[in-house]
């Protein structure tokens, strides 16, 4: 008669644990995986578009401007401004906790030694030595491991588009805030000038004033014309350092770094004439705020399954395989060699409710992080809109003060002429100046505001923000 094989007490123990963790494992259902809702749909076209237009790429849009000093800030400003430093910085955390969590998915193997020297009593010292691998692995069952490392990469895209993000925002404030301080070189050179040509008037009032042919009052008057328009110039000149302060914080500069680099001679930066345009679908593709608010909404949704999952039973396997003996020399006998072998499951049994909390938790996330994507496409398209609007209504405005500047020139000139030959009073001198600045000062200012109104086109447009790029330039 045949005698059974022998099982080994290694089997006979981990035998019943295994079963047992089948067993369970098999009666747990499988989570069902959340359905993601639709995002809104983009319009076919821009509402306040051009009848006609063609899309083109909006990469490096501040070089359309043809003006070197804004490409060289805009340049610096992405290069060392501390903003994006700093989310370059969290774009490297949010990559280096994805690793992480991909590597907890994975077995865990470590090595580990000991020696251990004791009495007991007045019996002999004993030694003991012990050297050995251990490893550990615990299967994902329910895809809730699956689960944290999707929201671990989703958390990474959205690190990445808030990256993008930063760029985009960072470009559009450098070239606006060029675009200003230009336009108060260009304020503080009209004031100049009409300051000049005051006070060529005040100078042939003072004459007829001597000769007796215009009274003390005429010479108040310009002397008040005069110096109003002398106090202007202080006021812009403190503008324009502060405005080059803040340009100097932008491209990573202390403040004064600056000064002596623009040159008011360059004019405000003129727009292109063409107005390339994206297609709405395709804005809110390359939007990188629209993008976080995507990549939030994916991380929310995997942490939904990651909860869910946690409410059903868990396998974990670990075992570990080494030497132990008493002496050094005799580690290597076959003696010495100890296995080991652990399948343990873990079922959730009552909690008081606090799994479920969890999850209901991460389901109200989860309708905020879809609510949150749906404001910003909608905010996405009204930045579109309203920046075509802006750049409609103030090109036909810049159009207009630009008539009435070139008249307001022509009146003050034929009331000087007239005013010296003795045609008309003062007051109509004083009142053809004053026409005459405010309408050229209307006019820089409509200019840099026209400018500022296409930079803003470009941000909102996403300002040529693509994630590739974004994520190849941060190592």
């Amino acid at each position: 008669m045949n005698k059974a094989p022998r099982r080994s007490p290694r089997a006979i123990a981990t035998g019943p644990a295994l079963l047992l963790a089948l067993m369970v494992v098999g009666c747990a259902s499988p989570r069902a995986t959340p359905a993601q809702p639709d995002a809104p749909a983009a319009p076919a076209q821009w509402a306040a578009a051009p009848a006609s237009h063609q899309a083109e790429s909006l990469a490096q849009w501040w070089q359309r401007f043809n003006d070197p000093a804004l490409t060289d800030l805009v340049t610096q400003a992405l290069r060392a401004n501390t903003s994006v430093q700093a989310a370059q910085a969290a774009l490297r955390q949010a990559r280096a906790q994805r690793d992480a969590q991909a590597a907890a998915n994975g077995p865990a193997i470590g090595f580990s030694a000991s020696t251990q020297r004791s009495r007991n009593g007045n019996a002999d010292t004993g030694n003991r030595y012990q050297a050995g691998f251990d490893a550990s692995w615990e299967p994902d069952l329910f895809g809730g491991n699956r689960a944290a490392l999707d929201a671990a990469e989703a958390i990474a895209r959205a690190a990445n588009a808030s990256l993008g993000d930063v760029q985009v925002s960072l470009a559009a404030e450098t070239a606006v805030s060029t675009i200003e301080m230009r336009s108060l070189q260009a304020r503080l050179a009209i004031a100049r000038r009409n300051l000049a040509a005051q006070q060529e008037t005040l100078q042939i009032t003072q004459w007829r004033v001597q000769a007796g042919l215009a009274s003390s009052l005429d010479l108040e008057q310009a002397v008040t014309a005069t110096e109003q328009t002398r106090a202007q110039i202080p006021a812009l000149q403190a503008s324009i350092g502060q405005s080059l302060n803040a340009l100097a914080v932008l491209t990573g500069k202390p403040p004064g770094a600056l000064q002596n680099l623009m040159d008011p001679a360059s004019g405000i930066p003129a727009p292109p004439a063409d107005l390339p345009l994206a297609f709405p679908a395709d804005t809110l593709r390359q939007r990188p705020d629209v993008r976080q608010a995507e990549a939030q909404w994916q991380a929310a949704l995997a942490r939904l399954s990651a909860t869910e999952a946690a409410r059903y039973p868990s396998l974990r396997l670990s075992g570990s395989l080494g030497l132990a003996a008493l002496g050094l020399g005799s580690l290597t006998d076959g003696a010495s060699v100890v296995r080991s072998l652990l399948a343990s499951v873990s079922v959730p049994l009552f909690d008081g409710g606090a799994l479920r909390a969890q999850a209901q938790a991460q389901q109200a996330a989860v309708d905020q992080s879809q609510a949150n994507l749906q404001g910003a496409v909608l905010n996405a398209l009204k930045d579109v809109e309203n920046a075509l609007l802006a750049i409609d209504g103030n090109r036909e405005r810049l159009v207009r003060q630009q008539a009435a500047a070139e008249a307001a020139a022509n009146a003050e000139l034929l009331a000087r002429q007239r005013y010296e030959s003795g045609l008309i009073d003062f007051r109509t001198v004083l009142d053809t100046q004053r026409s005459l600045l405010a309408t050229q000062d209307s006019v820089a200012s409509t200019q840099a505001t026209l400018s500022a109104d296409h930079v803003r086109l470009y941000k909102a447009l996403g300002g040529g923000w693509q994630a590739e790029a974004a994520t190849a330039a941060v190592r």
